[in-house]
């Protein structure tokens, strides 16, 4: 138990290199798209089998599962999941697609979570992280994002900024979605066969003069500003993705 417990922090799961799942849907999802991830499911005495995952579970007690469980009232079994390959590299893969989101100094997990499912679901291929961002594989970011983070490769690295360098070498084109920006159907429109690296920024403070001076396009969501001071991170990402593949 004190080692399933262990992945619940950050340190433990770098330890350990996996991290935890919750829930009969992620955990369909995950084995759908990378089973050989899963080293084990665990289940609570009264919970009955996934059908699918080819892999080694385990039953323990109710309480002992609760004492492991991600949230306060477990909806499932849990997986034990390896991380990614390279997740903390600061080198893009061989072969990195042709959408990637990238995310500096995004704070809340639930927010990071929900990107990466909404990047999944917009056929992004790759997300870069800066190093201050919430970690993707903590139970709230996993919760939040069904799943989704092994559909893509992963990058989380003090040194983002090289691999946007990187990406603008290869041809991407770097929008930085910002207050600061144009509006939406002024700018560049999106084209669904370009090679795009979509930025979002910190909750509070947005993006940082150094990632802003990487871009070739600075733009914003126009939106009723009398009626509330700025859109949500996870939602404008979510409108933005879906902008940059059916434009």
């Amino acid at each position: 138990m004190k080692w399933y417990k262990s992945l619940h922090t950050s340190k433990g799961r770098d330890d350990a290199r996996a991290f935890l799942v919750e829930g009969k849907r992620a955990i369909r999802q995950i084995a759908q798209a990378a089973g050989y991830r899963i080293s084990e499911i665990i289940y609570s005495e009264d919970m009955e089998e996934i059908s699918g995952p080819s892999c080694p579970f385990r039953y323990i007690t109710s309480s002992q599962f609760r004492s492991i469980g991600l949230s306060q009232h477990p909806s499932g079994p849990l997986a034990v999941v390896a991380l990614p390959d390279d997740c903390a590299s600061a080198e893009l893969p061989s072969v990195c697609g042709n959408k990637i989101l990238v995310l500096e100094d995004i704070q809340d997990p639930g927010n990071a979570g929900t990107l990466v499912r909404s990047a999944a679901a917009f056929d992004f291929t790759g997300i870069v992280c800066s190093d201050k961002c919430a970690d993707l594989f903590s139970p709230k970011a996993v919760q939040a994002s069904c799943g989704a983070m092994v559909s893509m490769w992963l990058r989380r690295t003090s040194a983002f900024r090289a691999i946007l360098e990187a990406l603008k070498s290869k041809g991407f084109r770097i929008v930085v979605a910002d207050i600061r920006g144009g509006e939406l159907g002024k700018a560049r429109p999106f084209t669904a066969a370009e090679n795009l690296a979509l930025v979002l920024g910190n909750e509070g403070s947005g993006i940082s003069p150094e990632t802003l001076g990487m871009a070739h396009d600075v733009v914003k969501i126009p939106f009723n500003d009398k009626k509330v001071e700025s859109l949500n991170v996870a939602a404008s990402g979510a409108i933005l993705m879906f902008l940059s593949l059916c434009s």
